[in-house]
């Protein structure tokens, strides 16, 4: 029961680089950080490498927690289009670096959210060695990489750096429970200040969950986890898209996510999410407008919707409701012009 302090709990450290070098990463436990989940993780990347005023550059859209991490270190961020099924266009984040000092790029290579889109290896290898040539290191969130729905395992774009740039951070609160409350960071060239700024930051992370993950792991427990739930969670995905497509109005797009258990639902153009989000939530309804998955006024019309519970007759009322619910709205007629 006494502290763990940083780098944290060598049994878990190892199975966690055991993990990443099957994913073709070339890790060792000694590169690895225990972390009180990946936001903090994120965060003490995030503070290596960038000061208040500095800008990183995003995926957009992208997970509101990080918009807020973000904008709580006072850091500019600099948005970059996400494509649903190739991730961050490259082009776009090669005219932004040309035209702004960027102190590094913030993206999820595998399983991006809430897209759920995937970049080919091509395409992690192109963006691992862009930022190389430059020096800008890539915080890669790679908190939904193990939950696939591909027949082969993904790598992330940890497994093309050969400079030590880029700082790969996950968690176990997407694969196993929330409540556990670990997370991890590979932070490469910058091990050393995230491990120091980790003490100062939390002091270490919590010993238990650590030991007991660390042993699930190491016995086969997790890795037969891991393949049921990916089974189910795209079961899940399929079953709340096709109510989404008798239900919804026509015209809605659904993203088809690489693995995860979220969607995008893209509504009608002039459809307020905000407004269907403040009417589904009076009928006891929980989705997440899009416009909170930008620093800017985008996506107004989108929403995300989850699909972590099994299907059930509750949730089939739930996704007609809003289905409902969204036709109402879309078809309320907008503001004059003139």
């Amino acid at each position: 029961m006494s502290y763990d302090p940083p780098p944290g709990c060598p049994a878990l450290r190892r199975q966690i680089a055991r993990r990443a070098v099957e994913r073709g990463c070339t890790v060792t436990a000694d590169d690895v950080v225990t972390t009180v989940g990946a936001m903090e993780a994120l965060g003490l990347c995030l503070r290596v490498v960038a000061q208040p005023g500095d800008t990183v550059a995003i995926e957009s859209p992208l997970y509101f927690g990080l918009l807020q991490l973000i904008e709580g270190l006072r850091i500019r961020a600099l948005e970059i289009p996400c494509q649903p099924s190739t991730g961050m266009d490259l082009d776009a984040l090669e005219e932004a670096i040309a035209l702004h000092k960027i102190k590094a790029v913030l993206t999820l290579p595998v399983v991006s959210q809430p897209l759920g889109a995937s970049m080919s290896d091509a395409a992690k290898q192109r963006l691992v060695e862009m930022l190389a040539r430059r020096d800008i290191p890539l915080i890669e969130d790679d908190i939904y990489g193990e939950l696939y729905f591909g027949q082969a395992m993904p790598r992330p774009a940890k497994a093309f750096d050969e400079a030590g740039l880029v700082m790969l951070c996950s968690s176990f609160t997407k694969t196993l429970a929330p409540g556990y409350r670990v997370g991890y960071v590979m932070p490469g060239r910058f091990r050393d200040q995230v491990e120091q700024l980790k003490f100062a930051n939390s002091v270490a992370t919590p010993t238990l969950p650590q030991l007991a993950i660390a042993d699930f792991v190491e016995n086969g427990g997790y890795e037969h986890h891991l393949r049921a739930m990916r089974r189910k969670l795209q079961a899940q995905v399929e079953q709340v898209s096709a109510a989404i497509a008798e239900h919804f109005p026509a015209g809605t797009r659904v993203s088809c996510p690489a693995g995860g258990f979220v969607l995008r639902v893209e509504l009608p153009p002039g459809t307020s999410a905000l407004e269907l989000h403040a009417r589904a939530l009076a009928h006891s309804i929980s989705i997440a407008p899009g416009p909170i998955f930008s620093a800017k006024p985008r996506f107004a019309n989108c929403i995300r919707m989850s699909c972590g519970y099994p299907w059930s007759d509750l949730l089939a009322h739930a996704v007609r409701t809003l289905g409902r619910l969204a036709r109402e709205v879309a078809e309320r007629p907008g503001p004059e012009l003139g």
